[in-house]
């Protein structure tokens, strides 16, 4: 049964990540023809396309894809809670699902920043995906580094931004659990 429940966990969890990078990245207005934005966009545009049609964008937020970001965590949710209790109840499954929404959104969020921080060190030249990567995370870093500027050549934006992801997470976790 764990490995079932790893294996439902993991899956769900990474198209949750690809469905809620597609929000951020239209969020933030990043390039659209970017490779990275296209596999994004391709990959989810099948289950993100009908739902536009009922939930349209408002003010350059795409609220579809929130919709289809929380429908994957409930369905997630859902078959775990299904799975270990044998049954399945409506509000700890809409809260959880929330929840689920929110730490995923963290983890990318830890996640872009660390390969972005990696690549830095190590790429050479233009990288498209390191492009998108600071589309992505340039508006969070950019009052960070008006408070904290670069020090001897080290940025240190991205590590306190990182630390202060931690704290929230923990805090969530703190308050809700």
């Amino acid at each position: 049964m764990t490995a079932m429940h790893f294996l439902i966990d993991t899956v769900f969890n990474l198209f949750l990540m690809v469905v809620l990078l597609r929000f951020w990245l239209q969020w933030a207005k990043a390039d659209f023809y970017n490779p990275m934005s296209q596999f994004v966009v391709k990959a989810t545009s099948f289950a993100v396309n009908p739902l536009r049609k009922i939930i349209p964008g408002f003010a350059g937020l795409d609220f579809a894809s929130l919709l289809l970001a929380f429908l994957i965590a409930l369905a997630k949710v859902s078959i775990l809670m299904y799975m270990q209790f044998h049954g399945w109840a409506l509000q700890p499954a809409l809260i959880q699902s929330v929840l689920s929404v929110l730490s995923e959104a963290f983890s990318l969020l830890f996640l872009v920043l660390i390969v972005r921080a990696i690549l830095s060190f190590v790429s050479q030249g233009y990288n498209p995906i390191e492009a998108v990567f600071q589309q992505l995370t340039e508006p969070m870093l950019r009052p960070i580094r008006k408070v904290i500027p670069p020090m001897g050549g080290f940025d240190l934006s991205i590590l306190v931004l990182i630390i202060a992801i931690q704290f929230i997470q923990k805090l969530l976790i703190d308050l809700f659990i």
